[in-house]
């Protein structure tokens, strides 16, 4: 069997978060002030924690988030980033670009909820889900190719350090134990997705007392969640075993900022 633990990162706030415009896959803007300054804080809170292995939505806000993440990073600044468009923001078609309340407008004209609506030119939820259990499957392969079943030994006193950080809100908790780490910075409604996919199909354990609304919220900007996931070997090839949700969601390292004016 083969574990590792996969942190979750929303890249940092671009110009249209902040003025609440639908970006999606077509319009691809580099971070503002206050998104550089999230990504750093991001950085520092997560410096000590060893990624083996980063996977970047290509988009152009995904990959300055990363960048800043690793630079901060204490281990892993010589890490590669594998940029990969399956971890593309949903794509919105005609409403990006538009007012979230444009989006709105439209699912209530065709007659649909919000959540269940595709603008013309967009994609469906299914299509997102189904793009995330391809990345999986490219992430297991990769995984397993880079560390093998056994994976690295974790170095001396990593899961002492490890199992007392598990006590409070520190960067590693939940990773006792578990020697590989893998970083994805992607997008909000992307890993909203992905969260469900993990929860409801993969049905993967959760924290106790966690309360779901927070589970499937939109994640602020640069807001961090982790799972723990072990691979074990099948006739097929490879199958995921067993799935352990750390937390979600999670902005600790967002305390300090200046609020944004």
């Amino acid at each position: 069997m083969f574990t590792f633990s996969l942190t979750l990162i929303r890249h940092g706030e671009t110009q249209y978060n902040r003025d609440k415009l639908l970006q999606g896959q077509g319009v691809d803007t580099s971070l503002s002030e206050t998104g550089l300054q999230q990504a750093e804080a991001a950085g520092r809170y997560l410096r000590d924690l060893r990624f083996n292995n980063v996977f970047v939505s290509n988009l152009q806000r995904a990959q300055e988030t990363a960048e800043i993440i690793l630079r901060k990073n204490t281990h892993s600044s010589g890490t590669e980033m594998v940029l990969d468009p399956l971890l593309r923001e949903r794509g919105f078609g005609i409403a990006e670009g538009h007012p979230k309340e444009h989006l709105k407008n439209l699912a209530k004209a065709a007659g649909q909820s919000c959540r269940d609506f595709t603008p013309p030119g967009g994609e469906t939820i299914a299509q997102v889900r189904h793009r995330f259990q391809k990345f999986l499957k490219v992430l297991f392969q990769r995984m397993l190719e880079d560390h093998g079943w056994s994976g690295p030994a974790p170095c001396e006193g990593a899961l002492e350090a490890a199992a007392a950080a598990a006590d409070g809100p520190a960067a590693d908790d939940g990773l006792a134990g578990v020697p590989v780490h893998a970083l994805v910075v992607s997008h909000g409604a992307y890993i909203r997705l992905a969260i469900r996919h993990l929860v409801e199909d993969i049905v993967c354990s959760l924290p106790p007392g966690v309360k779901i609304p927070q589970l499937f919220s939109l994640c602020a900007n640069t807001g961090i969640s982790r799972f723990v996931l072990s691979l074990s070997p099948s006739k097929s090839g490879t199958k995921l075993s067993a799935a352990r949700c750390v937390f979600t969601n999670r902005v600790d390292h967002l305390e300090d900022l200046e609020p944004s004016e």
